[in-house]
């Protein structure tokens, strides 16, 4: 039998983890949620949140990866044979292929406006609004860049492990890392962006109540790719020598500075041509950053464009190496459990999901007065369903198989390697992952459906 293929470096491991962590979230959910919420004070809760509650559910997920070495459904056929836990497993590789249907959709809208920041249509528009819509309602332009994204990704994930996921996240996570650096300069530099920081960074205590610490708290729990399957498939790679509590502090330096560093970038370039906060979503990087980027090509040109390119380049980015993790549950699931090629086993998983992104891209299009369940369009069910349900309730009940299923010396094992590392916060991960993760998850849960007020 062949040798299952491994990340062959630590550097690899990080870099792949948190590509899958890093995506679209961190570039648009994340400045807006500060700016919504408490700014500083927002940023502070929220990094205790990752600690708290994201930390011990990463480190859950590897060590189910890592002791099995098996994809995400036969992890948990492994460690729970015959037990409904086993739904778990079989639950994050459907989520995460559920995930990538509509997630390609807006992963090819960025595609579309790298392209045209390219050729100056982004920074030469006279009304940003009614040329997003006029894309997003286009019955097959969108289709085309979700088709060429997935392709894209597609290429990556067909290469395998090291010579895919690995190779490209040593080249894409660094790059990222690099245009947020130059993109930071550039915003700093504009006239007016004081007060962009002074919205981002100056704390305002008033605004922090429960709502706003369950939406830290949700915002960490989803930054970091939790319960997609991805973390789990990624953990089943990693050597056995791999520490797995200081690569998920990694991974979760990483997403953080991600993060922040979006919101340096954002609402400094924001406030120097406007004096209102940007819209959380799709609209802030499709309709109202090409306005910054229009002001900033009237008054000089080249950095105008250049800062447009940048900007999408690293959207496409972080798209692309979300989308890579988000693959590959699936096609490990396929390739493992069924005994297929990974050629074969990644063309059914790229076919099936482009086929179901194409329904809900058109629901911007032609399909936009059809309506799903809860009178939802597809896009808008895919996105509920699985921020709303699939995620909260799949960390739920991963919390719980690591807390309290699995056997209490096998989890000190897989952190400790063995012994070989301090066990001093493992008392305080088991008191996490037993007992604040599922609480909080709940809260979450509850808030989230609008259960909470």
């Amino acid at each position: 039998m062949a040798t299952r293929a491994n990340f062959s470096s630590k550097l690899g491991i990080i870099l792949a983890s948190a590509g899958s962590a890093v995506g679209l979230g961190n570039v648009w959910r994340f400045p807006t949620e500060v700016g919504e919420n408490g700014g500083a004070a927002f940023i502070l809760i929220y990094m205790a949140c990752v600690v708290v509650l994201g930390l011990p559910l990463m480190v859950s997920e590897f060590v189910i990866g890592r002791h099995t070495h098996k994809n995400t459904a036969d992890a948990y056929r492994e460690l729970a044979p015959g037990t409904p836990w086993v739904l778990q497993g079989y639950m994050g590789v459907f989520t995460s292929w559920f995930i990538l249907c509509y997630y390609s959709v807006v992963s090819g809208w960025t595609l579309k406006y790298l392209i045209g920041a390219v050729a100056n249509e982004v920074t030469t528009l006279t009304d940003s609004t009614a040329y997003f819509t006029d894309f997003t309602s286009d019955p097959w332009l969108p289709v085309i860049f979700m088709v060429l994204m997935m392709l894209l990704c597609h290429q990556v994930i067909v290469r395998g492990v090291q010579n895919g996921i690995e190779r490209y996240s040593k080249l894409m996570m660094p790059l990222l890392l690099l245009i947020i650096a130059v993109l930071v300069v550039c915003s700093f530099s504009m006239p007016g962006s004081e007060e962009g920081l002074r919205f981002l960074l100056k704390p305002d205590f008033s605004k922090i109540d429960s709502g706003v610490i369950l939406s830290a708290m949700g915002q960490a729990f989803f930054s970091l790719s939790i319960a997609m399957g991805c973390l789990c498939t990624y953990g089943s790679y990693f050597s056995d020598d791999a520490r797995l509590m200081k690569t998920a502090g990694s991974v979760a330096l990483i997403d953080t500075t991600v993060a922040v560093m979006s919101g340096f970038i954002i609402f400094p370039a924001v406030f120097s041509v406007a004096e209102v906060a940007p819209d959380a979503g799709p609209g802030l990087v499709f309709i109202t950053l090409p306005k910054v980027f229009q002001m900033a090509f009237e008054h000089v040109p080249l950095i105008g464009w250049f800062f447009a390119v940048m900007f999408y380049l690293l959207l496409l980015l972080a798209a692309l190496t979300s989308m890579m993790s988000i693959h590959e549950p699936t096609t490990a699931f396929l390739l493992e459990h069924f005994k297929m090629e990974r050629r074969t086993a990644t063309w059914i998983v790229t076919l099936s999901c482009i086929i179901v992104g194409v329904l809900c891209s058109m629901s911007f299009g032609p399909l936009k007065d059809v309506r799903f369940l809860f009178g939802m369009t597809f896009f808008d069910f895919f996105d509920y369903v699985s921020a709303k349900i699939f995620l909260p309730v799949g960390g739920f009940i991963i919390a719980l198989f690591t807390g309290w299923k699995l056997d209490r010396q096998l989890v000190r094992d897989e952190v400790t390697n063995h012994g070989m590392l301090s066990s001093a916060l493992f008392p305080v991960f088991m008191f996490l992952i037993r007992w604040a993760a599922p609480i909080a998850i709940v809260l979450i849960f509850l808030n989230e459906l609008g259960i909470l007020g």
